[in-house]
């Protein structure tokens, strides 16, 4: 993890810029396909979404003390969010797709103010300070 600078124009110019964004999603999906059929199961994605421990981080709540009905429910809906036509299971054009919406959003929610923020070594908002940092490099 590092601690770096961003804000939303840093997120969007690197969801903008199609190689850099589709290089970044094509490897994070492999590495979650660990069957290789090119396409993520329900497993597959739920073992990366509990990892994020969304309910922790974001509300304060540790997932045991939610029941199992709960869990199965919030992470069902998350992984319908991605299974854009519900055939059960996420190929790499609907996590794109879905990883391109939440990016924005994410961009949307920063706004123009630069922010300091933790991001994980090899997380999509640190490939775009990457991104960010070499271009002003290059320029």
């Amino acid at each position: 993890m590092s601690v770096e600078i961003l804000d939303g124009e840093t997120i969007r110019s690197f969801v903008e810029d199609e190689e850099a964004f589709n290089v970044a999603i094509h490897l994070w999906f492999t590495n979650l396909d660990t069957d290789n059929d090119g396409r993520l199961s329900y497993i597959e994605l739920n073992k990366e979404l509990m990892s994020l421990r969304v309910f922790e981080k974001h509300f304060g709540v540790d997932d045991n003390v939610l029941s199992h009905e709960e869990l199965v429910q919030v992470y069902g809906g998350l992984f319908s969010s991605f299974d854009h036509d519900g055939d059960g299971v996420v190929d790499l054009e609907e996590f794109k797709a879905e990883m391109k919406k939440m990016m924005l959003a994410v961009a949307e929610g920063l706004g123009f103010l630069p922010v300091q923020m933790v991001v994980e070594e090899g997380s999509l908002l640190k490939r775009a300070v990457e991104r960010e940092i070499a271009m002003k490099i290059a320029a």
